[in-house]
This record gives structure tokens, C-alpha cells and sequence, in this order.
């Protein structure tokens, strides 16, 4: 074993990489391994665009701040609705290998995690998969007969999403039995006549607390929204009922739809949709391999609509479809803390908060009127809820978080990841004597 890092991250999302630029930034020595080639998780993989706003008192946001200014220089950022977090998923791939690089953070792509070595409660080291050789230092042994490759580390963050070290480490967990929410596989179009289809939406919805459009550089940005759920009286839903009656949408399809426009893309529309009602447990394979099969059908009838019913559609196409299903809870380890709804409703503070936010408590239901979307107050996530309770120098930062179920759809969003990973290198700094 040659190598030892100060840091290995597992998983490149957003919790990943605001954990490993910040630990390079502040001198650790840091290896962020990632499953597949680029960085970016959901903002890249999943297209989950915009990173949503979570308050004004928002702590750890150094990372989040210097990602908007690497996109800005781009062409790949606009402030749209006072958000300056809108992004161009494409160019956020370029962006983020840009600020590993500045922050001498050491990327590892297209590598897996085979098995780890424990000690006395701790990680050792990692064995990660013969892949590695192919895209990593002269000083790794190139021998041919080397199946894998082990890797030392002084700490160790799980940004995986499905906590997938957690789980090889034997880590207590504490998600449940039916505790799913739907799955989301977004995809955009490309062709739209923004100008024609921005006039017609302002003019059919007059609710700017669902529809905006907006004129930012010369470019049009706008963002509309329909779901099946009666909290609201959605504008829109007369076309949707017309378009299931004519059979070209399927009552199934009119259960959340949401688009919007993206940076740095001119004549696209992002879809915040199809959410999936059925096969949400995601940690199974038979049930997500239905749900993206179900899914892509769901994004044909999408494109068919949009042509026959929206202004401005009519030449437009599928440009593409996210990699990756958005997963909005799977497993959640258990931490040295676990943060409850009750902690979130009270406000309740704590010495080393992490995470400060108001975001909603937004819990999606396969049922109508079922969905949560709550807000409470501002509130504070400690640090001991992304300690593991088992392993001593493994850390989790994302929506795998010791939380419970409730309290978790407050604080999987991305902002919160950003903080998350964030925090958690801050105080991995603290822990290593300065050189």
C-alpha cells in the first residue's frame, strides 16, 4: 500500500465534492473516488437543476459560492428568481474538474470500492477496483496481474447517496419498511420558441407563485409548474385533462409536472419530471430497473404533449435524459445523533451545527393529496449526525444522514448536501496536526 490520504471521499455528488474541494483547499490530502466519469451527482447525472435556495443564515457555503463563480466564468450560471444557484449541468461536469484541480484534490473516476480493511473500529484502507490503473499515477504499480488496489486513510466520508460504506462497514441503519418516496428520472427539450411559449404561459396562468418568466441578458428564463394534488388550483390542469381524455397522456402522467429553463441553453426546458409512483424502493434493482423502463415511456407521452399542446413546442425535442433516477431517500445511517422532526419544528441549536436552513419539509406520496411540503422555522443540523455510530473515522455526508424519515426531506436537498460535505472537511481539518 503506497498511498495514505488524509481524506478519501467516496462519491462524487454534491455532498462528495463540496467535502473533498474544501479538504483540499485546506491542505489535506484528498482522493475523491467517483463510479462514474465526471463529477456532479444529481446537479449532472440527474439534471436536478436549480440548486434551491434554504435560507439566509445558510452556513458552510464556501464551496457553493466558488461553484456559482466557476460557472458564472463559464456561461454555465444565471440568477433567476434571486437564485443565482441556476445551472448548466454540462459545463457544472467542467466546472467541478476545475476546482479539484485548484484545490490539488485527487479524482478517481470510473473506480468502485471492492472491500475495506477495519480495524479497532476504523477503515484502514480501501481496495478499490483494477479500473483505477487505467486513469491513475505512474507511481501505482502497473503490473498486469494486480486485480485491485489498496489505498490507506486516515478518514473516510461516505457521500454515496445509498451510505453503500456504511453498509460494506456493517453500520447500523435506520431507514424502515415502506419508508419510500417516488422516484424522479428527468430529462429536457431542446427546439422550444421560448419567446412564443413564454408569451402564451404568462397570459393563460396569472399566479407568479407558480408562473414566472423572466428576461436576463437578452435570454428568456421561465418556470411552470402542475401536479395532480388539490392544495393549489393548478392553471394548467385543464390541458392535462383534455390530453388524458384524447389518450395522449395516461391519468398516471398528470401526477407532478414541473419545467423550467436552463443556463447557458438557449431554446431548452428542463423537466422536473416524471415522478414515478411505483418501484420506489431503491435499493433494489428489479424495482429501479422497472422504474426507468416505465419512466422513459412516461418522457415519449411527455415530448407527444408538449408538441400538441404548448405554444412553441411544436418543432421541439427530447434532448436528453438523465443517467441517473433522483432518489430522494434510501438508506440513512445511524449516527451519533439522530436528528427528528421534532428537533427541526423547535428549532433546536446545537454546538457544532453544520447546517443552518428553512427549507421546507418536503416529502413526495405515490397517493394524491398526500405529499408534505411544510414549512416550519430555521433550523440546525449537528455535526454527530453525520458521525457514524459504529466506525470511528467514517463520516456521511447527503441525504444518507442519521435522520429520521420525516426530518431527512427537509435536508437531502442540495444546498444542505453542500453544507454537509462542507462542514464535515472542516472539521476533519481539525482532527489532523498541521504539517
Amino acid at each position: 500500500m503506497k498511498d495514505i490520504y488524509d481524506l478519501v471521499v467516496i462519491g462524487g455528488g454534491t455532498a462528495g465534492c463540496a467535502a473533498a474541494y474544501i479538504a483540499g483547499k485546506l491542505g489535506l490530502k484528498t482522493l475523491l473516488i467517483e463510479k462514474n466519469i465526471h463529477l456532479g451527482g444529481t446537479i449532472t447525472s440527474g439534471l436536478v437543476v436549480p440548486v434551491m435556495k434554504s435560507g439566509k443564515h445558510q452556513i458552510n457555503t464556501k464551496f457553493r459560492t466558488d461553484l456559482i463563480e466557476e460557472l458564472k466564468a463559464l456561461g454555465g450560471q444565471v440568477t433567476y428568481q434571486d437564485n443565482p444557484a441556476w445551472f448548466n449541468p454540462e459545463l457544472t461536469k467542467i466546472a467541478l474538474d476545475n476546482l479539484m484541480q485548484r484545490a490539488n484534490v485527487e479524482v478517481f473516476y470510473d473506480t468502485h470500492i471492492i472491500s475495506l480493511n477495519i480495524e479497532d473500529r476504523k477503515i484502514k484502507c480501501l481496495k478499490i477496483s483494477k479500473e483505477i490503473l487505467s486513469v491513475s499515477n505512474d507511481e501505482i504499480d502497473m503490473d498486469s496481474k494486480k486485480l485491485s488496489l489498496s489505498i490507506g486513510a486516515r478518514y473516510v466520508i461516505d457521500a454515496t447517496g445509498n451510505c453503500e460504506i456504511g453498509k460494506i462497514s456493517n453500520c447500523r441503519f435506520l431507514e424502515k419498511q415502506k419508508e419510500f418516496q417516488p422516484v424522479t428520472l428527468r430529462f429536457m427539450m431542446g427546439g422550444v420558441d421560448l419567446k412564443k411559449f413564454s408569451e402564451w404561459l404568462l397570459e393563460y396562468d396569472k399566479d407568479r407563485n407558480v408562473t414566472t418568466v423572466e428576461h436576463i441578458d437578452g435570454q428568456i428564463h421561465l418556470s411552470t409548474a402542475c401536479t395532480w394534488d388539490k392544495d393549489k388550483k393548478w392553471a394548467l390542469t385543464p390541458i392535462f385533462e383534455a390530453a388524458v381524455k384524447a389518450g395522449v397522456l395516461k391519468r398516471y402522467d398528470t401526477n407532478y409536472f414541473q419545467i423550467f429553463t436552463v443556463a447557458g441553453m438557449k431554446g431548452t426546458v428542463a423537466f422536473n419530471c416524471p415522478r414515478i409512483i411505483d418501484y420506489n424502493n431503491s435499493l433494489e434493482v428489479k424495482s429501479i430497473s422497472k422504474a426507468l423502463i416505465l419512466a422513459r415511456q412516461n418522457i415519449y407521452r411527455y415530448q407527444k404533449f408538449c408538441q400538441k399542446y404548448f405554444p412553441g413546442f411544436e418543432n421541439a425535442y427530447i434532448s436528453n435524459i438523465a443517467d441517473m433516477l433522483g432518489v430522494r431517500v434510501s438508506r440513512r445511517i445511524m449516527g451519533k445523533y439522530i436528528y427528528t422532526l421534532e428537533d427541526l419544528k423547535a428549532g433546536k441549536k446545537f454546538e457544532h451545527p453544520v447546517v443552518i436552513s428553512d427549507y421546507p419539509v418536503d416529502v413526495h406520496s405515490a397517493k394524491k393529496n398526500s405529499s408534505t411540503l411544510q414549512q416550519y422555522c430555521e433550523y440546525q443540523l449537528p455535526l454527530e449526525c453525520l458521525m457514524s455510530a459504529d466506525i470511528d473515522n467514517l463520516f456521511v455526508a447527503g441525504r444518507c444522514l442519521s435522520a429520521d424519515y420525516m426530518a431527512q426531506g427537509a435536508l437531502r436537498v442540495q444546498s444542505s448536501c453542500f453544507s454537509m460535505g462542507e462542514g464535515v472537511a472542516k472539521y476533519i481539518r481539525t482532527l489532523i496536526p498541521q504539517a
